[in-house]
C-alpha cells in the first residue's frame, strides 16, 4: 500500500498532472519527429549517411543553445517559454506535414526542421525541469524525479509504437501531422498551471545581461561541491558506453540478430528504465543520495560486462533491461540532487548544463561505440566500456568526498 501511494503520489498535485501530460505528449512528438525525419530521408535518398547527418545537425544546434536555454529559464517566465517552444514545434511539424503532402519537401527543409526542433527541445528541458521543485515540497523531490524519469522512458516506448502504427497505416505526412497535434496539446498545458513560472531573482544578478548570467551559471557549477563530480561521472561512463543509437550493430554482432532482435533489446532497455525509476521510489528514505549514484554506476559497469559476454539473446535482453534500470536510478537521483542543492534562480542553468553534458556525451558515445565496434567487433567495446565505467566510478568515489558524504532527507 505504501509503495502504491508513492507510485501515484506525484499525481496528487494538479500542476504536476498537467506537466506530466506536457512531458508525455511532448516526448511522443519528439520521437515521431526523429523517426519520421529519418524514415523520410532514407526513403527519398536511400542514403544512411543522409540519415546520420541528423545527429550532426542536432549536435551543432544543441551545444550552443543549451547554455542559452538555461539562462532564459532563469530570466523569463518558464511557462511562457514552454508555450513558445511547443508552439514553434507545432508550426514546424505541421509545416513538414503540409510540404510532404504537396510533394515539396526536400532534405534541406527536413534538416531545417530538425534544427528548429532540436533548438525547441533544448529550450523545453531546463524550463520544464525547473518547474518541478516549485510544484513539489522538498521532501518529495525524489518521488517527483523518479516519476519524471519513468515518464520519459514510457514515452520512449509509446512514441516509436505510435510512429510505427501511423506510418504503416497511413504515411509520413500523417506522422508529422499527429506529432504536430501532440505538440499543440502540450503547448496548452502551461496555460492551465496555477504555479508561477518566474524564477526568483538574486540581488547579485539584478540588471545582469544574459551573457553575464550564462557565465555566472558556469561559474556556479564549477564551484559547486557535488555537481561537477556527478556530471563528470556521467560523461566518463556515457562517452564510452552509449549503445542506444547503435543497437542494430550490437544485436548483429553479439547475438547474430536482425531488426527483431534490435526491437526486443530497445524495448527491454526502456522497460528496465521504467522499473528502475519505480525502484527509486523504494529508496526515497535513503539519505546517502551520493552513494546511491555511485552504487548504481558501479552496477551499470557490471551489467555492461555481462551484456558484452552474454551467450544468448534472452540473457542479453535481461541484462540490457538491468542496464536501463541502473541508468534510470542514476538519472533520477542526479536530478533530485540538482534540485535539492541549487537555488531557484540558478536551476535553469544548472539543468541546462546537465542536459548539455548528457546530450554531448550521448553523441560522442555513439561515435565511440560505433567506431570501435566496426574495428574490433561488437563485444570488445562493451567490455572496454565496462572497465571504464567501474574505473570512473571508483575515481569519483575516491576523489570527490562531498559526493560520498552527501546526505539528504528528501
Amino acid at each position: 500500500m505504501e509503495f502504491w501511494t508513492r507510485l501515484t503520489g506525484a499525481f496528487r498535485y494538479g500542476d504536476y498532472r498537467l506537466l506530466w501530460l506536457l512531458t508525455m505528449l511532448g516526448s511522443i512528438a519528439v520521437w515521431m519527429r526523429i523517426l519520421g525525419s529519418a524514415q523520410w530521408l532514407l526513403d527519398e535518398t536511400g542514403s544512411a549517411a543522409m540519415v546520420g547527418a541528423i545527429g550532426v545537425v542536432q549536435l551543432v544546434i544543441q551545444i550552443p543553445s543549451t547554455l542559452w536555454a538555461g539562462t532564459l529559464a532563469d530570466r523569463f517566465d518558464r511557462k511562457k517559454l514552454l508555450i513558445f517552444a511547443y508552439g514553434l514545434t507545432t508550426l514546424t511539424l505541421l509545416s513538414l506535414a503540409s510540404l510532404s503532402h504537396v510533394g515539396w519537401l526536400t532534405p534541406l527543409l527536413v534538416y531545417t526542421a530538425v534544427g528548429i526542433s532540436a533548438a525547441t527541445s533544448v529550450l523545453v528541458g531546463p524550463a520544464r525541469t525547473a518547474l518541478i521543485p516549485i510544484i513539489f515540497p522538498k521532501e518529495e523531490l525524489m518521488l517527483a524525479t523518479s516519476t519524471d524519469t519513468a515518464t520519459h522512458n514510457a514515452a520512449a516506448i509509446i512514441g516509436p509504437l505510435v510512429f510505427a502504427y501511423v506510418a504503416t497505416s497511413f504515411d509520413l505526412t500523417a506522422v508529422f501531422s499527429v506529432a504536430g497535434l501532440a505538440a499543440s496539446v502540450a503547448m496548452l498545458m502551461p496555460l492551465l498551471m496555477v504555479i508561477s513560472g518566474r524564477a526568483e531573482r538574486s540581488n547579485q544578478e539584478r540588471g545582469s545581461t544574459q551573457l553575464e548570467q550564462t557565465i555566472e551559471g558556469i561559474r556556479y557549477l564549477k564551484n559547486h561541491p557535488l555537481l561537477p563530480g556527478l556530471y563528470l561521472l556521467d560523461i566518463g561512463i556515457t562517452t564510452s558506453s552509449f549503445y542506444r543509437e547503435v543497437l542494430p550493430v550490437l544485436a548483429l554482432g553479439l547475438f547474430a540478430g536482425g531488426a527483431s532482435a534490435t526491437g526486443l533489446l530497445g524495448a527491454s532497455n526502456s522497460a528496465g528504465a521504467i522499473l528502475g525509476s519505480l525502484f527509486v521510489l523504494l529508496l526515497v528514505g535513503v539519505r546517502a543520495k551520493g552513494m546511491l549514484v555511485l552504487y548504481a554506476s558501479f552496477a551499470y559497469g557490471v551489467f555492461l560486462f555481462g551484456f558484452a559476454t552474454a551467450d544468448s539473446l534472452i540473457l542479453g535482453i535481461v541484462l540490457i533491461a538491468l542496464l536501463g534500470a541502473a541508468d534510470a536510478v542514476t538519472v533520477a537521483v542526479r536530478m533530485a540532487t540538482v534540485m535539492l542543492t541549487t537555488p531557484d534562480h540558478m536551476r535553469g542553468r544548472a539543468f541546462s548544463l546537465l542536459h548539455l553534458t548528457a546530450s554531448t556525451a550521448n553523441n560522442v558515445g555513439t561515435i565511440w561505440v560505433g567506431f570501435w565496434a566496426a574495428n574490433i567487433g561488437a563485444a570488445n567495446p562493451m567490455i572496454m566500456a565496462a572497465f571504464i565505467s567501474v574505473s570512473a566510478t571508483a575515481l569519483i568515489w575516491l576523489l570527490w568526498k562531498p559526493i560520498r558524504e552527501f546526505r539528504s532527507t528528501a
